[in-house]
């Protein structure tokens, strides 16, 4: 959710930028900017719209310059419109601001810069929170870090803020709080962004910036302070991100590359960890809080979207092999309800970034109750990996299209070695189940490979439903919660109406929409749960509903009762949601497509949730 990239070096700081936010696209937005900073010419241009249209709109224009800051902003404070875009500048035009999050109590502020003559042309809190800094600068006659130091202190809220200072041209200001900042440092130069795309070809080492700490950047020097002025020795990490892997490599849109990416990911997500020849199961971010997880008193899983959607698939496994209790929460909720949580509970945060705002204050919330917390994530260093007490990366790599897609099977696949691993360690598995199961995920690539090939097809009944106008997803057990993804995939890329529910819950309201105009997506692989999900079937088409059925190779019945099969490899039910939400996600594709959207940037959404 919006987009950061900065430049301070010997380059043309504007190229740099633009690319950069290019690269930001995928998080979603609706207005660029950028301001330039050449000696002391401060420069901002900013659009609504693209970044193309932000492009279009600076040809002619200066922009030579060595330092640069630049913004993709998915409006929360105003309309979007290019007075609302960022960079903001202060009331005095001497200071830009760009910057991620939400500043809570922006409207006390702005009405103290009222009281004191102070003018505003936005409606953003950005807009006041760098006048709040240029106030406090004039009246305390203080640097510009002294300023930033002394606001953020009365700042409630969440951010990144970056600032360039017309009297300060080889300086660069960054601080950060619940939003990520990630410095790369090069020779002599240095680049600062909200995730590492922007940084990769550049240079591969980093600087992932805690909260509540100041970075005072200049073309070859890094200082980072804490919010009391006590500095802070940066830790510098290497990129394992090739340049490559967020590129779409000759596929027309990167979701449909990320589909297709499913084999290696999680291949790539078990390696290491899942040894079937030996019967052995390794999880070494685990290893210190084994023994707390197989005596955890309840089992709490958090997170939001489809990184929800996994977690229900968790708890059917955690509680099928582990027998102990688990609940999965929204994270928007759980952080509000004031829930009972304490020590003996577990905490397991699930989240594709590692920076999803409702998550991360969840995680906090639980920690300070004495609650262990592991984390489930796709990004090395994020906060949600730094917050926890233990946890396991899913591997899969970048994930560009907003719609989540690999790091949904990624994390599918982690939570079953996490399930398999505490249930050997507790003894509420068999050996021969254990072993069996380890077999399963070994497979697990190769079966997806094989679901993929299905794609032409899946084209093909794409056409025949993009124009429906609502569609109904069910599934029973494992399967549920893979009806709930594939309703959820649909809405993101087609803007269709769709709705999943367990299908016995289709009787109890859903089944009054079902006429001949309305698609049943039925996930029906051959599980404990197959004969009752048979008569779901028979249901839907004694009303005429629409049919489309994701089955298992040998079943002799569904295919003679659905409109359209699509026909999967056969899986233990544990593993098979993993195989089953590949057929879902082309569906989603192609009727995007087909519709003329743009599958990799839906509207209104963005990748990465960094506000309430």
């Amino acid at each position: 959710m919006c987009g950061i990239v900065a430049y301070i070096g010997k380059r043309e700081a504007y190229p740099v930028v633009i690319k950069g936010l290019k690269r930001l696209e995928y998080r979603g937005y609706d207005s660029a900017g950028v301001a330039l900073l050449n000696g002391g010419d401060l420069k901002v241009y900013k659009k609504k719209g693209k970044v193309a249209e932000l492009e279009d709109h600076v040809v002619g224009k200066d922009l030579h310059s060595v330092l640069a800051i630049g913004h993709t902003r998915w409006a929360t404070h105003g309309e979007p419109c290019d007075r609302n875009a960022h960079p903001h500048l202060s009331g005095d035009g001497k200071l830009a601001m760009v910057h991620n999050g939400i500043i809570e109590n922006y409207a006390q502020l702005k009405k103290e810069l009222l009281n004191k003559g102070h003018q505003f042309t936005s409606d953003t809190d950005t807009e006041v929170l760098i006048h709040f800094i240029q106030e406090i600068k004039k009246s305390n006659q203080c640097s510009t870090e002294e300023a930033l130091r002394i606001a953020l202190k009365r700042v409630v809220g969440a951010y990144v803020i970056l600032i360039v200072d017309e009297d300060n041209p080889d300086t660069l200001l960054a601080a950060r709080k619940g939003s990520p900042l990630v410095i790369g440092v090069g020779k002599g130069e240095h680049f600062l962004a909200s995730d590492a795309s922007p940084i990769v070809e550049y240079t591969k080492e980093v600087v992932y910036v805690n909260d509540y700490e100041i970075a005072i950047v200049k073309a070859d020097e890094l200082i980072l302070k804490n919010i009391s002025n006590e500095i802070q020795t940066p830790y510098i990490q290497k990129l394992d991100v090739e340049l490559a892997a967020i590129e779409k490599g000759g596929y027309d849109h990167f979701m449909l590359k990320e589909i297709f990416e499913q084999p290696q990911t999680i291949f790539d997500s078990l390696r290491g960890r899942l040894d079937a020849k030996a019967g052995k199961l390794t999880l070494g971010g685990l290893r210190e809080h084994t023994d707390l997880l197989k005596e955890a008193n309840r089992i709490i899983i958090v997170a939001c979207g489809t990184s929800w959607h996994a977690g229900l698939v968790a708890e059917y496994m955690i509680e099928e092999l582990c027998r102990i209790p688990v609940e999965v929460e929204y994270a928007s909720e759980f952080r509000y309800r004031n829930p009972v949580v304490g020590k003996g509970d577990v905490i397991i945060a699930v989240s594709q970034s590692g920076e999803t705002a409702d998550t991360l204050v969840a995680m906090e919330s639980a920690k300070e109750k004495g609650a262990i917390i592991l984390g489930v994530c796709n990004v090395v260093g994020s906060s949600i990996a730094r917050l926890s007490h233990a946890g396991v990366y899913t591997h899969a790599g970048p994930e560009i299209g907003v719609a989540s897609t690999k790091a949904f099977t990624a994390q599918l696949a982690v939570l079953a070695l996490i399930g398999l691993k505490v249930a050997v360690e507790k003894g509420t598995i068999t050996e021969q189940r254990f072993q069996h199961l380890l077999d399963e995920l070994e497979d697990v690539s190769d079966k997806v490979a094989i679901a993929l090939e299905l794609n032409e097809q899946v084209k093909k009944i794409a056409d025949k439903y993009k124009d429906a106008r609502d569609f109904l997803y069910l599934g029973r057990g494992y399967n549920f919660p893979v009806a709930l993804e594939g309703a959820l995939k649909l809405k993101e890329i087609s803007y269709i109406h769709a709705e999943g529910y367990p299908a016995a819950e289709m009787k109890h309201g859903p089944i009054a929409l079902v006429d001949e105009n309305l698609p049943v997506v039925f996930v029906a692989t051959k599980d404990s749960y197959y004969e009752k999900i048979v008569s779901n079937i028979q249901e839907i088409k004694a009303r005429k509903g629409m049919v489309i059925a994701i089955t298992t190779e040998g079943d002799q019945i569904i295919p003679g009762m659905a409109d359209d099969v699509i026909v999967v490899p056969e899986a233990d039910e544990l593993v098979a949601p993993i195989i089953s939400v590949i057929p879902l996600q082309l569906l989603a594709y192609h009727i995007g497509v087909l519709k003329g959207l743009d599958v990799d940037k839906p509207r209104n959404l963005a990748k990465s949730v960094t506000v309430e």
